[in-house]
C-alpha cells in the first residue's frame, strides 16, 4: 500500500510517499526556518501564507521522488491537529480536494501520535503496548499505545513543552532560533555542573513542567548582567561572555535531559511496554538520545532525520489506521487546532 501524506501543523510544509507502513519512498520539507528565524519563533500567519505557495509543489515533488503517479497511491492522509489552525486548514483542504476528486480514501491523523509511529522506519519497529516519549516543540508527554491504536497518556507538560522551553531560553541566551539545536551546539563546551537548576515536583511524578526551569534561567542572567531581578525582560544590549554562555546552556540541558529520562524510566517501570519508543524534534538531542540509551537500553530512537515535522511519520501512522479501517469521508474531515491524542 502506498500512501500520499501531507503535514502542514506549523511552520514545515511536507509530503511524502510511504510503503506499507514501513518504508520511506519519498519524503519533502519545505521548511520555513529562515523565513521565522528574524521573529526569534513562529508567526502563524507567515506560515500559512508560506503553507499556500508550496504545498502543491512540495506534492509533486514528492511524487516524482517516488516514481509515482496518482493511480500508483492508494490513499491520502494528512495532518489534521494539533498544530495552527491557519497551517493546518491548508493541508487538510488540499487533501480533501485531491481525495475527493481522485476518489482516494482520506485518512485524517493526530500529529502527536505520528511522532512516536515515525519509529516504524526503523530496523526494529517496535510491538504494541508501545510506550512513548513525544517530545517536540509544542508537545512533551508519555503515552501507552494499546494494539487497537487507543491511547492513554500517563504524563504530560503542564506548562511549557521542552522545545518550547529550549527556544525561549535561547532567545534570553542570545542564541539564533530554534534553540534546541543552538543550546545543544554551545553545551558541548560547557560545564553543566555550573548552575544547578530545579527539577519540577509535580503531583503526578510522570508529568513535566519546565516553566519554572525557564525562570531559573532567567533570573541566573539577570544576576549575571546586573539587571533588576523585578524586571522579567533582559537587555537587548548585554553579551554574556562565551564560557558562562556554554556553562549555562550545559546547565539548562542537564536539567531538561534528566528530568525526561527520569520520567521515562518510571514509566517504563510502571507499564512494563513491549516497546519504548522516543520521537519529537527534542528527541534528535545528542544529550538526550545518550542518557536515554544509556537508561532503557531497548529504547526505540526516531531517526533524526524524522524527529522534527515530516510527512513520512503520517503516512507510518495512517498505514496502521487504514488496516484497522479507519478512514475519513473527505467532506467530514475537519482541522482541529487542540486535537488530543484520546
Amino acid at each position: 500500500m502506498k500512501i500520499l501524506s501531507i503535514e502542514s501543523s506549523c511552520d514545515e510544509t511536507a509530503a511524502a510517499v510511504t510503503e506499507d507502513g514501513h518504508k520511506v519512498l519519498s519524503n519533502i520539507i519545505a521548511s520555513q526556518i529562515d523565513i521565522h528565524a528574524e521573529f526569534g519563533g513562529v508567526v502563524p500567519e507567515v506560515a500559512a501564507r508560506s503553507h499556500i505557495e508550496v504545498i502543491i509543489p512540495v506534492i509533486e515533488q514528492a511524487l516524482r521522488e517516488a516514481s509515482c503517479t496518482w493511480d500508483d497511491i492508494d490513499a491520502i492522509a494528512v495532518t489534521r491537529g494539533p498544530g495552527l489552525i491557519g497551517s493546518l486548514l491548508i493541508g487538510t483542504l488540499t487533501a480533501q480536494t485531491l481525495a475527493q476528486i481522485l476518489n482516494k480514501p482520506l485518512i485524517g491523523v493526530n500529529h502527536i501520535i505520528a511522532h512516536a509511529f515515525a519509529s516504524e522506519f526503523t530496523d526494529t519497529p517496535p510491538e504494541f503496548p508501545i510506550l512513548a516519549l513525544t517530545v517536540s516543540g509544542g508537545h512533551t508527554a508519555l503515552t501507552v499505545y494499546q494494539e487497537d491504536l487507543s491511547a492513554k497518556i500517563v504524563g504530560e507538560t503542564q506548562d511549557d513543552a521542552a522545545g518550547e522551553a529550549y527556544d525561549k531560553v535561547a532567545k534570553l541566551l542570545g542564541l539564533p532560533y530554534p534553540g534546541g539545536p543552538a543550546i545543544d551546539k554551545v553545551a558541548v563546551d560547557g560545564d553543566e555542573l555550573a548552575y544547578k537548576f530545579p527539577h519540577a515536583r509535580m503531583k503526578n511524578p510522570l508529568d513535566f513542567s519546565f516553566s519554572g526551569l525557564k525562570t531559573a534561567v532567567l533570573r541566573q542572567v539577570q544576576q549575571i548582567t546586573g539587571v533588576n531581578p523585578g524586571d522579567l525582560s533582559i537587555p537587548k544590549s548585554y553579551e554574556l561572555e562565551p564560557q558562562v554562555l556554554a556553562n549555562i546552556a550545559a546547565s539548562f540541558q542537564k536539567t531538561v535531559v534528566d528530568t525526561l529520562v527520569k520520567n521515562t524510566v518510571l514509566a517504563a517501570e510502571q507499564f512494563s511496554p513491549a516497546s519504548i519508543v522516543v520521537g519529537g524534534g527534542v528527541a534528535a538531542n545528542k544529550r538526550l538520545r545518550s542518557e536515554l540509551s544509556a537508561a532503557l537500553p531497548e529504547a526505540i530512537f526516531v531517526p533524526p532525520v524524522l524527529c522534527t515535522d515530516n510527512a513520512a511519520m503520517i503516512g507510518a501512522i495512517a498505514f496502521q489506521m487504514q488496516k484497522r479501517g479507519i478512514t475519513t469521508p473527505p467532506l467530514q474531515l475537519q482541522a482541529d487546532s487542540s486535537l488530543e491524542i484520546l
